[in-house]
């Protein structure tokens, strides 16, 4: 494993989700980017006339604080307003194919209603157009012709953020002040507070059965199975 793409709809999804994780891959040698589909427009944050560039120079604090240094961010998608659509999946393919990654890391495309911050329908949309771009798209060579010189990919392994029903759950304890560190970087958002992070990751650890006082964050794990 040497490289990894995270797909997400805001500015500090990345960070609340897996910023703990995505610091133990940088350690491990793995090649992170980031692609980020808006610029977090309707997030908080004052003045409102230059919040996307705030919110964008944020993220990419963020993401130096855990040693990624490949942070790309798309235009003409809007915070708030995102559905499945072709021109999303083939933005997300372009990143596929030339980054050619062995894992891609996303929001589930399945909303949990019980919790509100994972329940925004932005997250799903770019979930389910990242898991149409990983297949069929990426691998299609007639999908997006528009994409042929970039030829196609297969991409091994998707890690989805947050789901339902989790199914793989990573001990970030030793990582945890990383996370804390990328997200103090977003501080036009409130509510960001150290202790509230960590009740959050110990009762991940907790559910997925780490021992008392570890830190976790979960995910679902797909993994291609090998033709033939």
């Amino acid at each position: 494993m040497t490289r990894a793409l995270a797909v997400f709809a805001h500015p500090d999804d990345v960070d609340f989700n897996a910023a703990g994780t995505i610091a133990q891959w940088v350690r491990d040698g793995i090649e992170v980017s980031y692609l980020v589909v808006t610029r977090g427009e309707a997030g908080q944050g004052e003045p409102r006339e230059t919040i996307q560039q705030l919110r964008e120079a944020e993220q990419r604090a963020a993401a130096a604080a855990i040693g990624v240094k490949d942070v790309e961010f798309l235009d003409g998608y809007a915070d708030g307003r995102l559905t499945v659509t072709l021109d999303l999946r083939r933005e997300i393919t372009r990143a596929i194919r030339l980054k050619r990654p062995e894992r891609v890391m996303t929001s589930s495309p399945e909303r949990t209603w019980r919790l509100r911050e994972a329940d925004h329908p932005d997250h799903s949309a770019v979930g389910e157009a990242a898991a149409c771009a990983v297949y069929p798209d990426a691998l299609n060579p007639y999908v997006h012709p528009e994409l042929s010189e970039l030829g196609t990919w297969s991409v091994p392994e998707v890690w989805f953020c947050e789901p339902p029903e989790p199914d793989h759950y990573v001990d970030i304890t030793e990582t945890f002040g990383l996370k804390v560190a990328a997200l103090a970087e977003h501080r036009s958002q409130p509510g960001i507070e150290p202790e509230s992070v960590r009740d959050r990751c110990a009762a991940v650890g907790a559910a997925g059965q780490l021992p008392a006082g570890r830190l976790a964050e979960a995910f679902t794990i797909v993994r291609r199975v090998p033709a033939g």
